[in-house]
């Protein structure tokens, strides 16, 4: 009658604090239908890629641990739980997910079974997790969307994985694994959603706990980034400009996830509120410099374009502090900062929730 510890997919990162390497440099382009301008605006600037960002000196380049394809294909069947049997032991003896079966059996926390009860097993390629893997890189290494992942497998809150899980790979899964980057790259994208899902490198059940510290040092790549406790403040404005690009659908029908502030090059650019940093990077093609704050209760904070990160992943913020420069990296043809603000993974209106301008 034990339960299956809750355990799920990733979050990562500062720019770095997502373990994208190179197994991931060229399919970091999120959808650009998602996130174009509502207003038409110049042709966006090809030529802007990690050269144009500086990062903070204590940032180093991020290596992220390389992901072997080497699924196992388990065959669909029905098992019978044994006495003293838990959901994850079931998992391990059937060569399934422990997620996947849950999943499968409309099982929820805290995910007990009883001897006797008939299980269904759900057939499919599985992955077996090894510590310091992310999520992302597992999805490059199939060349398949880490949101299908995330969705097969029921992952949750607060997505870090874990050494041993077996992930069950979606059904479009080619049986052989993309063989060079470029296809990799055409065969998925990736967004801020799945930096924040995915991003978070597996661990093991009885790692210490991650304290977040100001100190601007980098976590190790296999060291998850802390989660900040629940938020209870507000949020304030990043930078001072005029608003270019509203929240939502615009004239030509692509839609805007945040708003766009025109500003100088170089402009400060300020946390809207305490929180911890998740990435910092310049790997997010479209945005360019990128840094994303968790703030707890699930609120998560979005800066892009900027052509300096000073902050990197697992350092502790707050309201108010320098994390960068503005500039227009990117796909950004003019000096901007874009930010956003997200709910449960959901992108909302920043505007409501900032002071009068």
């Amino acid at each position: 009658m034990a339960g299956l510890d809750k355990q799920s997919a990733m979050q990562r990162p500062s720019l770095l604090i997502l373990p994208l390497g190179p197994l991931l440099l060229a399919a970091c382009i999120p959808n650009q239908a998602d996130r174009a301008d509502p207003a038409p605006t110049p042709p966006p600037r090809m030529d802007a890629d990690a050269s144009n960002v500086k990062l903070a000196e204590t940032q180093p380049v991020w290596t992220a641990q390389q992901v072997v394809a080497s699924a196992r294909t388990v065959a669909a069947s029905t098992y019978v739980v044994q006495p003293g049997d838990t959901l994850r032991g079931i998992g391990n003896r059937t060569g399934a997910g422990s997620e996947a079966i849950a999943q499968a059996n409309g099982l929820t926390p805290p995910y007990g079974v009883r001897a006797g009860q008939r299980l269904q097993i759900p057939g499919g390629r599985y992955h077996l997790v090894a510590e310091g893997e992310t999520g992302i890189a597992i999805a490059g290494a199939y060349g398949v969307p880490w949101r299908q992942i995330v969705d097969v497998n029921g992952l949750e809150e607060p997505y870090i994985l874990r050494r041993g899980q077996r992930l069950l790979l979606p059904d479009s899964t080619p049986t052989r694994a993309p063989s060079n980057i470029e296809q990799r790259a055409a065969a998925f994208r990736i967004d801020i959603d799945d930096v924040l899902t995915g991003g978070q490198p597996a661990t093991t059940d009885k790692a210490p706990r991650t304290v977040a510290s100001s100190a601007a040092k980098p976590l190790p790549s296999n060291v998850p980034a802390a989660q900040p406790a629940r938020f209870a403040g507000s949020f304030a404005w990043p930078v001072k400009g005029a608003i270019l690009s509203r929240f939502g659908p615009g004239e030509s029908g692509a839609k805007n996830n945040g708003i766009d502030i025109a500003t100088p090059m170089a402009t400060p650019i300020r946390a809207s509120a305490d929180g911890v940093v998740a990435y910092a990077g310049d790997k997010v093609a479209v945005f360019g410099g990128l840094v994303l704050i968790n703030h707890g209760s699930s609120w998560v904070s979005a800066y892009g374009h900027a052509s300096r990160v000073d902050v990197v992943r697992g350092q502790k913020v707050t309201k108010g502090q320098i994390i960068g420069l503005t500039g227009d990296t990117g796909y950004a043809s003019k000096p901007k900062l874009h930010f956003e603000l997200r709910k449960d993974r959901v992108p909302v209106n920043p505007i409501p929730q900032l002071p009068p301008a």
